[in-house]
């Protein structure tokens, strides 16, 4: 009996491939004609297709219901705990990765022990500390507590690929004069792009969807990021689902606008130097 040819593989791999993409792409496809479509339109035709799409929607959740704060709340808390934990996970994962010493590696263990750590246990204790230094209900403890929960896992991914980068190009610089922040930032960083890239696209995803430490940490409604915002519309806007749609297309665009940057450095990245 003949197995199938390498031609029937990839006919079935595509298959079940672009059958994967249509099922992903249909609830966001249904949530963005949704948002142009007015609330009678969902009420009688939940699924149906927009007769006269209109983006009165976007303006009611961008202006009357303060979506421009949340979501301006949400790129500043998101980029600098990102960037906060990523400059931090880098310096540690160098320290890490080109040390020998048994105390380097006991820190590690500790870096990496922080992976198994509840974060839904550790909620009480950071209220309580953040309200005792004042950072309680403000976008500046937030941050602090999304870079040090993310700390763990970059300092794992790029401590495990700066260990895969020869020693020689360190000795080269160090032959040529650079000391050690020199060589990490013209020589190390730039080989580390597709790990630097993974971990920011790893990180920035849950934070910028993450909606329990926001709701126990803020108070403050003017501190409200994306997701916690989204839930005052079941308050003061219950039959406008076309005004909760529309901020789930403002909330959801960024995301894949990543995806679609982040993708494209981690292809350059690993491709760089081929065919040379």
């Amino acid at each position: 009996m003949r197995r199938p040819g390498p031609v029937l593989n990839r006919v079935v791999v595509n298959v079940v491939l672009w059958g994967y993409a249509v099922v992903a792409l249909v609830p966001l496809l249904v949530m963005v004609w949704n948002s142009v479509r007015s609330d009678q339109e969902l009420v009688s035709e939940p699924l149906g297709l927009p007769h006269a799409p209109s983006f009165d929607a976007y303006r009611a959740a961008w202006v009357e219901a303060s979506f421009s704060t949340y979501f301006l709340n949400s790129v500043l808390v998101t980029v600098a705990s990102v960037a906060l934990s990523t400059a931090v996970s880098l310096l540690a994962a160098y320290a890490l990765a080109r040390s020998r010493s048994r105390l380097m590696a006991v820190i590690e263990q500790v870096f990496v022990s922080g992976l198994m750590m509840p974060v839904f246990l550790m909620i009480v204790p950071i209220f309580y500390l953040l309200d005792t230094i004042g950072l309680a209900s403000t976008r500046t403890g937030l941050i602090l507590v999304y870079a040090a929960v993310s700390v763990p896992f970059s300092v794992f991914v790029l401590a495990t690929f700066l260990r895969q980068l020869p020693d020689e190009l360190e000795d080269a610089a160090r032959i040529d004069g650079a000391g050690p922040l020199r060589t990490f930032w013209s020589v190390l960083l730039p080989l580390v792009r597709p790990a630097v890239a993974t971990v920011v696209v790893f990180r920035f995803v849950p934070i910028w969807n993450d909606f329990f430490y926001p709701l126990i940490l803020v108070r403050d409604r003017a501190s409200y990021t994306l997701p916690v915002g989204l839930t005052t519309f079941f308050g003061e806007y219950q039959t406008s689902w076309s005004t909760l749609f529309a901020g789930l297309v403002i909330a959801t665009l960024p995301l894949v606008v990543l995806f679609l940057v982040a993708t494209r450095q981690i292809v350059a990245g690993l491709t760089a130097g081929m065919g040379r």
